[in-house]
């Protein structure tokens, strides 16, 4: 099919949810993708933060092909070796204690903010299940993590939402210690906030939640959805905050482009979902499972290492430009922000696709880089120099 035909199919049969940019894309290799009629798109999305490994990845490929040939699924009434091997490997690198595997984000989000409330319920009983998040966050797209998300943006159409968030404003450790009523059971939170604006978290406040939530008896949240599976330049964002949450969601990278996510729970809060509390049809898919582990073979201490020189040198080399134009840049490893000035990022985002490059917003005032882990220096100098002519 041609692009045009692609885009005429979309409009007739498929849901306008999405305000997509003008390119439709047929394959890719590394860091660089095509459309059908060969044009070529350095890519600084990664699909949102999901093809962490690139595209083409030849053992990735050879891991989930072989996995499919012997299952390609099986209810989590039975036991398969993919999604226990991930589970044994995710432990061992991050000091959590065990994983339940969803599909998604949200879906895990949903999770975690059930793994806490029931913790809260079997130790205090009723009452105590109010979660605090944080202003400019972002937790989903369902109706409970809509509710957690802390833009006022998204809560509008689907009342009711699900009651019991309370949302404070971000490195304000005064703010949150004003909130902490009798009855909140958890602080769930984003290292860095990246639908938001790609926002870090400063370590003196994350450290000080951690030490309140512990104090308090409240559990902490981590929300690594975006920031997770060696974005930031570790595995996971929390292992650069000295802290080792309750609990924590990811998803996006973890599969290398397939459908996964999930939640680790720490010694303390292991046993808290117990049969029938939780389930899902499709979490650990053997496939998905097998390329997650091929994800984690490859995400080793190298090339975390070339991610955080990566997201330096992106940095670096930005901060040269016109400063007319181009403010602050913000993130950690290869996620990154770069705020405009007097430009509207959407559109510099949408004439950036026209001239070869993919990339996306944060917040109002920001482009927001999450290129493959795996992307050469070549793809970013070409990437860059299509952003520096347009902006």
């Amino acid at each position: 099919m041609t692009s045009n035909e692609i885009k005429q199919l979309d409009s007739q049969h498929v849901m306008q949810t999405y305000g997509r940019f003008d390119a439709a894309i047929e394959y890719g290799q590394g860091a660089t993708l095509y459309s059908p009629e060969g044009k070529e798109y350095i890519d600084f999305t990664s699909g949102i933060g999901v093809n962490s490994i690139g595209y083409g990845n030849k053992k990735w490929v050879e891991a989930i092909t072989a996995q499919a040939m012997k299952l390609q699924h099986i209810s989590n009434l039975y036991y398969s070796e993919p999604y226990v091997k991930l589970a044994e490997q995710l432990s061992a690198r991050t000091g959590m204690k065990n994983v339940f595997f969803s599909n998604a984000g949200g879906e895990a989000n949903e999770g975690m903010i059930k793994l806490a409330r029931k913790y809260s319920f079997d130790k205090y009983g009723n009452g105590r299940n109010t979660i605090i998040s944080l202003i400019q966050s972002f937790h989903g797209r369902t109706i409970t993590t809509l509710a957690a998300t802390g833009q006022e943006v998204f809560h509008n159409y689907f009342f009711p939402f699900t009651e019991g968030f309370k949302h404070v404003a971000a490195n304000d450790l005064s703010a949150l210690e004003a909130e902490l009523t009798s009855d909140v059971c958890a602080v769930m939170v984003e290292l860095i906030q990246g639908e938001g604006g790609v926002l870090p978290l400063s370590e003196d406040y994350v450290n000080a939640v951690a030490k309140i939530c512990k104090d308090k008896d409240i559990l902490l949240l981590v929300d690594e959805i975006q920031t997770g599976v060696g974005r930031t330049g570790t595995l996971f964002a929390f292992q650069q905050y000295d802290i080792l949450p309750d609990v924590v969601s990811f998803a996006k990278g973890i599969a290398g482009g397939l459908p996964m996510g999930g939640i680790m729970a720490n010694e303390k809060c292991s046993g808290v979902l117990t049969p029938g509390t939780h389930a899902t049809t499709f979490g650990g898919n053997p496939v998905s499972a097998a390329g997650a582990l091929e994800v984690l073979n490859q995400l080793d201490e190298a090339l975390l290492k070339e991610v955080v020189k990566k997201g330096e040198y992106i940095a670096k080399t930005i901060k040269s430009w016109n400063k007319s134009t181009v403010g602050e840049i913000r993130g950690k490893g290869l996620m990154i922000g770069v705020s405009l000035k007097g430009l509207a990022p959407k559109d510099i985002a949408a004439i950036c696709a026209e001239n070869g490059l993919l990339i996306i917003t944060a917040g109002s005032d920001a482009l927001r880089m999450l290129p493959p882990l795996t992307i050469t220096y070549e793809e970013i100098d070409k990437g860059l120099a299509i952003l520096k002519e347009i902006i």
